[in-house]
C-alpha cells in the first residue's frame, strides 16, 4: 500500500514537472512570437511597395536629416548649373535664371540684375555666345546652422572663334525652407557671392 502511494506521489511530481516545463515552453514561444511580430511591424513601417509596370519595387524610408548634407550639395550644384548655363536665346536665359532664383534669396537676384543692367545677357545673345559650367565640388559645413557652403566650378565660354575656360569659386549659407516642385531639397541659399572668377586659358576653335 505504501509503495502504491509512493508511486502515485512520484507520478504526481513528474506530471507537475512536465506541466511546468510545458507552460514554460508555451510562454517562451509566445514571447518569441510577440518579439518577432514587433520586429516585423517595425520593419514594415519603414518600407512601402511601389508597382511599376508590373514590377514590385520596395522603397525603404530613412531619416531625412541623414541626407541633408548630400541634398545641400546638390542644391548648390543645381543653382550654379541653372544660373551659369546660358545659350544665346532670351527665353532660354530667362527660364534658367528663373529656376535658379527659386533656390536663392535676393543676393542672387541682385547679381542677376547687375549682369542684366551691364548688358551681359544682351551681349551673349548678339554675339551668339554659349556658356556652360561644370561643378567640380561643393563643400558643406554641417556643424553649424545655417550651413556654410563653398562651390568650386569651371566655366566654358564658347564664342564663334574662341573658347575660354574660367575657374569659379562662390560661397553662401543654406537655410531650411519648405520643399516644393521648384525647390525639392528645401534649402534657400543666402548671402551668395562669387569670390573668384578667373580666366584660365583661351583656345581658338
Amino acid at each position: 500500500m505504501f509503495r502504491s502511494l509512493k508511486n502515485i506521489d512520484s507520478a504526481y511530481q513528474q506530471t507537475k514537472t512536465l506541466a511546468l516545463l510545458f507552460m514554460l515552453l508555451c510562454f517562451s514561444v509566445a514571447a518569441y512570437a510577440i518579439y518577432a511580430a514587433r520586429q516585423t511591424a517595425a520593419a514594415a513601417q519603414g518600407r512601402i511597395y511601389v508597382l511599376d509596370q508590373g514590377n514590385l519595387l520596395a522603397a525603404v524610408s530613412h531619416n531625412v536629416k541623414e541626407n541633408r548634407p548630400v541634398e545641400a550639395k546638390n542644391h548648390v550644384k543645381r543653382f550654379h548649373e541653372y544660373f551659369f548655363t546660358l545659350d544665346p536665346d532670351a527665353k532660354a536665359i530667362e527660364y534658367n535664371v528663373s529656376q535658379a532664383l527659386f533656390l536663392a534669396d535676393e543676393s542672387a537676384q541682385r547679381a542677376y540684375e547687375s549682369l542684366k543692367e551691364n548688358g551681359y545677357y544682351n551681349n551673349l545673345i548678339q554675339a551668339n555666345i554659349s556658356q556652360d559650367i561644370k561643378v567640380d565640388s561643393v563643400s558643406i559645413n554641417a556643424a553649424t546652422y545655417p550651413y556654410y557652403a563653398r562651390c568650386y566650378a569651371h566655366q566654358q565660354v564658347i564664342r564663334a572663334s574662341t573658347s575660354t575656360s574660367r575657374q569659379l569659386v562662390s560661397e553662401c549659407y543654406l537655410r531650411d525652407v519648405s520643399r516644393s516642385s521648384n525647390n525639392p531639397h528645401g534649402f534657400l541659399m543666402e548671402k551668395w557671392r562669387v569670390i573668384q572668377n578667373n580666366d584660365l586659358r583661351t583656345e581658338r576653335r
